[in-house]
């Protein structure tokens, strides 16, 4: 955890820069290819995210950067992903589920990730070394390791004997995802309840025991889903790949996650 102290604060401050654009009336808001939406918050937060991780000579891939050939990026043993603002169309509606994503990758796989919740000053850490995730207010940048190890609790997945939660998207809820909790409802002879959340805050629920399962059944990018899936891999949950049947892997030729499914 100590080697990612600095990287940990450039996610809270990347949030709380975030957070004063977000309090203010100009989001200065345009369109990139595909019709997604860009607000100055995405720019300011990921100008301040590089400028972190550019020292550490790891190379990065961001939704905010210029892609990079994969002919190029397939000679990284190691890269950092990061969505600098993950759920800028919650951003824009102003109802609180955006995030901050940060991701270290060896070798394809997640091995640490951040997520910070700039309107809830909740941050998630995950470190799949050290099979652990923890979960800390966080209202600015801490000063040392220790300040932020006296203040965190260990998160965990829980198993319920009654109720299954499933946590789906504000934005993406599809006929896919309503089949799978039908057959979850009569395979599993449970009732089954829809948790609805926006951003990558759907995978910070199940890593926490506040649902117990993610079916996405909807695009998403490899900035959307790496730092959920380290905080996730990190407590023993599961992150299959629909196309594969196997955990997902990263820095991929193609940056477009297949389907997939976040289970114990």
């Amino acid at each position: 955890m100590k080697d990612y102290i600095e990287v940990i604060n450039s996610a809270i401050n990347a949030g709380l820069k975030i957070l004063e654009i977000y309090n203010s009336d100009d989001f200065d808001i345009s369109y990139k290819e595909g019709d997604m939406p860009l607000t100055r918050a995405d720019l300011a937060a990921n100008q301040i995210i590089q400028t972190t991780l550019e020292p550490t000579g790891i190379p990065i891939i961001s939704e905010e950067n210029k892609e990079i050939d994969f002919f190029t990026r397939k000679k990284w043993d190691k890269c950092w992903i990061v969505d600098p603002l993950d759920g800028t169309k919650e951003f824009i509606k102003r109802n609180g589920d955006f995030t901050v994503n940060i991701a270290l990758i060896e070798a394809g796989r997640p091995v640490f990730g951040v997520i910070y919740v700039p309107v809830s000053e909740e941050l998630f850490i995950g470190d799949v070394k050290d099979a652990k995730s923890f979960k800390v207010k966080a209202t600015r940048p801490f000063k040392n390791l220790e300040e932020l190890t006296e203040n965190y609790k260990e998160i965990r997945p829980k198993v319920t004997t009654e109720v299954i939660k499933v946590v789906g998207s504000k934005s993406h809820m599809n006929a896919d995802t309503e089949r799978f909790v039908d057959e979850l409802k009569m395979t599993s002879n449970k009732d089954v309840e829809i948790v609805s959340r926006g951003s990558s805050l759907k995978f910070c629920l199940v890593a926490s025991g506040e649902a117990q399962v993610y079916p996405r059944y909807a695009p998403t990018m490899e900035w959307d889903t790496a730092a959920g899936q380290a905080i996730c891999e990190a407590v023993g949950l599961q992150v299959i790949d629909q196309s594969t049947q196997k955990p997902m892997v990263y820095n991929r030729k193609n940056l477009l996650n297949s389907y997939f499914l976040v289970t114990s």
